[in-house]
């Protein structure tokens, strides 16, 4: 063969062995990133469905506006204004209506010391108004309208124990004199304890940063359905933007009570207390670290007559002195009580005088029950 035809077929076939190593190396290239591609897709509806969902429930919560100017104007001819007269001096609160008879809902505060009363509707209309009922223990007290004009529209209470944190709530009311405002926030918190001058507390009171002043001590705070979940009382006095309300689950017991009777009796045990956290639990030796710890039972209470302890000694906890000792109370009738709050809203609730309860109570290392037999809060 001529060596110039030997080279032209040795060139040829160094060139064919060229193209089929990369048409080999092509084809595992393809074959790789089929597979990858294939995986890919698998993992994709995952990813997608994920994304798509979360988005739809962000998008559903943040587009979901409540409409307050609805809210105000099926619930405006329910809201009053309440001016107060006396010897001194004259003040303005706020009530709403209870019932179609004229009974109108406000705070004890705000008809202390007064001689006469009017009611103010949102269109104008003042009648006259007199006392039926007060409650100082809870701050509420009832007036009823004297002559009232038909039609009246009372509103609904709600359930205050079903209420969220965070959950949007309205007030409404005349701070200052400012007839018929609406304000808006949210439950700050509940379960607050808040003192009433005689020396006893409002339990399960609500927070909330809806902004109350001066004026809407008595009126509404209402849910987003117009259901009245508490009654406006006070102000942080140290703070700006926390007001507390009276919840309704006590408004419900205590109003029907002033209406038919003029006054409400509560029961009482007769008992100093305070609530057990771990510091100190761990100060006293505690067997349990929550609960309440009874710090001083009162002579001849319904507490001395079942036996309950209060505390031996003084201990100081985080530089504050606490009377230890006493028995530590973590349940009333098998319903388990982590604070004062919890036992003075089961109290308040639950209980009337005259009725037994059952107190599930450490002694020391001990567990034991006793039975209290209520009578009236003097």
């Amino acid at each position: 063969m001529p060596k110039s035809t030997a080279l032209v077929v040795a060139v040829l076939a160094v060139l064919l062995g060229l193209n089929m190593y990369q048409t080999l190396t092509l084809q595992a290239e393809n074959r790789s990133l089929s597979q990858a591609v294939s995986s890919l897709a698998a993992e994709l509806p995952k990813v997608s469905t994920t994304t798509v969902r979360e988005t739809v429930t962000v998008s559903a919560v943040s587009t979901e506006a409540p409409n307050y100017s609805a809210l105000y104007e099926a619930v405006k001819d329910s809201v009053v204004m309440i001016r107060v007269f006396s010897p001194t001096g004259s003040g303005v609160g706020s009530g709403f209506l209870y019932d179609s008879e004229g009974h109108v809902v406000t705070n004890n505060h705000v008809v202390r010391g007064g001689s006469s009363f009017r009611v103010v509707f949102n269109d104008g209309s003042m009648y006259r108004a007199r006392v039926v009922g007060t409650d100082v223990d809870s701050d509420l007290a009832v007036l009823r309208i004297e002559n009232p004009p038909a039609g009246l529209k009372s509103l609904r209470l709600g359930n205050s124990s079903e209420l969220k944190i965070g959950e949007i709530v309205v007030a409404i009311g005349n701070p200052f004199g400012l007839e018929g405002t609406l304000t808006a926030g949210i439950v700050s918190q509940k379960g607050r304890l808040l003192q009433t001058g005689r020396g006893f507390s409002i339990p399960g009171v609500i927070q909330t940063d809806a902004a109350i002043n001066p004026g809407n001590s008595g009126g509404p705070l209402l849910n987003l359905r117009g259901e009245v979940v508490g009654v406006n009382t006070a102000i942080e006095a140290s703070g700006v933007g926390i007001g507390y309300a009276v919840p309704s689950s006590i408004v419900a017991r205590v109003v029907p009570a002033l209406i038919r009777n003029g006054s409400y009796q509560r029961s009482w045990m007769g008992i100093s207390a305070t609530t057990l956290d771990a510091d100190i639990a761990a100060a006293m030796g505690a067997a349990v670290s929550r609960g309440v710890l009874i710090v001083e039972v009162v002579a001849n209470s319904p507490a001395q007559r079942a036996g309950l302890r209060g505390g031996d000694r003084t201990v100081v906890v985080n530089g504050v002195p606490v009377r230890v000792g006493g028995d530590i109370v973590t349940a009333v009738d098998g319903v388990p009580v982590a604070s004062m709050d919890d036992l003075l809203l089961y109290m308040e609730e639950r209980t009337s005088p005259g009725q037994t309860i059952t107190l599930t109570v450490w002694r020391g290392s001990e567990q034991t029950s006793v039975k209290v037999v209520l009578t009236m809060r003097p």
